[in-house]
């Protein structure tokens, strides 16, 4: 039920996999929204696997962050142009979701959440955090029930995601359109600055694997 918790927490936070649900499900609907949600499951996944595994994670972090973090940020920017050029070109609604493109959204999800170096820190943390829980000692049957119970939040909320985007965006006008693909494009640049500015800030430490990890958003 914990991790249940923890999963809702982790995947309602606002972030850049939300902001391209909302780009997605305002130009196709529900299945391109659905398709962004689970593509990110793809990565939560395998960092989840990897910090709950806990392989030398204290070392690697500082190895990995700053290519995990470049790429990331450069991913955001990119979507973030094309946010903006969507806004400027006059669309009909629902054509995506009408001829069945679900692939570029789908791959969308998977690469904010592969590139998101907030999830690797999450992530890092998390795998030798479990006595926050009240696990003292866990066991791998421990670790293999959090991640189902935290795996299981994240696919509901990714339907419950993209049928509330659905309902709120799907119907709005060519104005709001435009509007909306703007604020995305915004939100998305400023999260790929944030994530610089991140990266240049940090000094090289050794991840504290003994407090509670932080619910970064997504």
């Amino acid at each position: 039920m914990t991790a249940f918790g923890l999963g809702l927490v982790f995947n309602a936070a606002p972030g850049a996999v939300f902001a391209e649900t909302v780009r997605q499900g305002l130009r196709g609907g529900y299945r391109p929204a659905l398709a962004v949600q689970l593509g990110s499951l793809v990565g939560d996944a395998s960092w989840a696997l990897v910090g709950l595994a806990g392989i030398g994670f204290a070392l690697q972090w500082e190895v990995l962050r700053w290519p995990v973090g470049l790429a990331g940020a450069a991913y955001l920017g990119y979507l973030s142009w094309d946010s903006w050029r969507a806004a400027r070109t006059v669309h009909e609604l629902g054509v995506d979701a009408a001829a069945g493109h679900a692939a570029r959204p789908l791959r969308a999800g998977m690469l904010l959440s592969l590139t998101n170096p907030q999830n690797l820190a999450y992530w890092a943390a998390m795998g030798s955090a479990m006595g926050a829980i009240g696990l003292a000692e866990p066991r791998p049957a421990d670790y293999g029930l959090f991640f189902a119970g935290f795996m299981a939040a994240s696919l509901a909320w990714a339907f419950i995601c993209a049928a509330l985007v659905d309902r709120l965006f799907r119907r709005v006008g060519a104005r709001w359109a435009r509007f909306t693909y703007r604020l995305c494009a915004a939100a998305l640049l400023a999260m790929a600055l944030g994530t610089l500015r991140d990266l240049a800030s940090q000094t090289p430490t050794r991840i504290d694997t003994h407090k509670e990890p932080v619910l970064w958003p997504r």
